[in-house]
């Protein structure tokens, strides 16, 4: 077994359908853990839904359905999203499998032994849309933000989580490890909330109100509030095959809305509580934004990526996402966008470079590459063959910045079209003393479309397997092969078809 990696999304609330945005997450992680497979190393991909809480019961009281039927219902929607995305997750965490319920009620219970929780009544402000208790300086201006949805004031005895023990050691810890948060930015915000006292973590709510949770273990007249419970499923479903554990993560990747507090100050706190080692890293994305509006349910202009993946393909979406969005910032949708990134990245430069390039070997040599040796190559080869910075696509990789990864294989891609365009094989055909000039053109340029195929795997998985089997290629891609190696016989390559025919509309 090589190196371990080990990364996790968040999991997604189905209290409604999956939009762009969950779409995003997910296969930027599906193109994180493609990329670490691609370095040879044994990945864990950590994936699922959040089933508990008060706005899942109220939406399966509003259709008639017991909330079981209503998140098995919910959870297939996303699960049949994420295979047309080719997600490639090795677990699908649901958090009323049995498994994670019984680790909740374990949790629980070490934290009641160990004396940080308290039994006491509450009295304040309480968000129906966040589902937790919120306090008067979250105000602005007056006003509850717009993410708390409807406030209410509420006044009711429950379990809290003693927070405020742990508020200093978390802060000394993230400022000890400068590279924890991906971006920098995300972490001056996280530092800044935890220079602010902490309030104890309210952990529970009455059955009497809320019925559909995990019960606690020593007081079954109360369930488990839907954060502390949705947080341990990145413990609870790492078990390894050989009877360990995969945590921890060494990539959390999660939304900036959830940054603070629940996964830069609950998770840490639960996690010292318990004993249990931090995630070495979190990568903190942004939004997708619908015409520079934030897209949310209750606007109602949240993008459905399904019809997208009918019109053009899953790969088509996987790359725009990837690509557009700069790390740990804001991006906009628009077909405009879309359409634009579709016709000139990939049908324009991948697709017209793979397609006339095997085309002309078809035509010219038989549909076979002609056996070449290093010595006969010139300069025209050799910056062909230094277009493609390896340290560059490995660094913004494993800084989880798929947008630059992706640049560095189309600089290549970009290099190669010009190549053609210099050598004009079309012009060499045509001459009849050209013939082992001809040669080094098409070896040169299989084997940089096989080095792209390798490049682009992991946003574009289908396209670059694509390639290889016309390149008549069968190995398993890894990076390691990326280097350019001149094949010394020939060899041939399988039927010419297009990957990202055009688009009139």
């Amino acid at each position: 077994m090589g190196e371990r990696f080990f990364l996790t999304t968040a999991i997604d609330y189905v209290n409604g359908s999956p939009h762009l945005g969950h779409a995003y997450e997910k296969t930027l992680a599906d193109a994180l853990a493609r990329y670490h497979r691609l370095c040879g190393r044994s990945v864990f991909f950590l994936s699922g839904v959040d089933e508990h809480g008060q706005k899942v019961q109220q939406s399966a009281r509003a259709l008639g359905l017991d909330p079981k039927d209503f998140c098995d219902r919910q959870s297939e929607l996303f699960r049949a999203l994420w295979a047309r995305l080719d997600i490639s997750f090795d677990r699908f965490a649901r958090t009323t499998d049995p498994l994670h319920k019984e680790a909740v009620r374990r949790s629980l219970e070490e934290l009641r032994r160990k004396e940080l929780l308290r039994f006491e009544e509450h009295e304040g402000f309480y968000s129906l849309r966040q589902e937790q208790f919120v306090t008067e300086k979250e105000r602005v201006d007056g006003r509850w933000p717009e993410i708390f949805g409807e406030v209410v004031p509420m006044r009711e005895p429950n379990y809290f989580f003693l927070l405020s023990r742990f508020g200093e050691r978390i802060r000394r810890e993230i400022e000890a490890r400068p590279d924890w948060i991906i971006p920098e930015f995300r972490r001056n915000e996280l530092l800044a909330a935890l220079r602010r006292p902490l309030q104890e973590l309210c952990i529970s709510r009455p059955r009497s109100r809320l019925a559909w949770g995990i019960p606690l273990p020593f007081d079954e007249e109360y369930v488990t509030y839907v954060w502390f419970d949705a947080l341990l499923n990145y413990v609870s479903f790492a078990e390894s095959a050989d009877g360990g554990s995969w945590w921890p993560a060494d990539l959390q990747i999660i939304g900036k809305d959830i940054l603070v507090p629940a996964h830069g100050v609950y998770w840490p706190a639960i996690l010292d509580a318990l004993e249990l080692p931090l995630p070495r890293r979190l990568l903190v994305h942004g939004w997708w934004l619908n015409r520079g509006a934030k897209m949310s349910k209750s606007t109602g202009n949240a993008i459905d990526p399904v019809p997208y993946l009918e019109r053009y393909g899953s790969e088509a979406l996987r790359y725009f996402l990837l690509r557009e969005m700069t790390l740990g910032n804001d991006a906009d949708f628009s077909d405009e966008k879309f359409l634009q990134r579709y016709r000139s990245d990939l049908a324009n430069d991948l697709g017209n470079l793979a397609h006339r390039t095997l085309s002309m070997i078809v035509r010219y040599r038989g549909g076979r590459v002609p056996g070449w040796t290093e010595a006969e190559a010139g300069e025209a080869e050799g910056e062909l063959a230094a277009a493609f910075d390896e340290r560059a696509y490995r660094e913004a990789f494993d800084q989880g910045d798929t947008s630059s990864g992706l640049a560095v294989a189309w600089t290549l891609i970009g290099r190669a079209n010009r190549y053609i365009d210099q050598a004009a094989p079309w012009r060499l055909a045509r001459s009849p003393d050209s013939g082992k000039r001809l040669d080094v053109v098409f070896a040169a340029l299989a084997e940089t479309l096989r080095r792209i195929a390798i490049s682009i795997e992991p946003a574009l998985p289908r396209s670059s397997r694509k390639l290889l089997t016309q390149l008549g290629i069968a190995e398993r891609p890894l990076l390691a092969r990326c280097s350019f190696a001149p094949p010394r016989e020939s060899y041939p390559i399988g039927a010419p078809e297009p990957l990202f025919p055009r688009i009139e509309e």
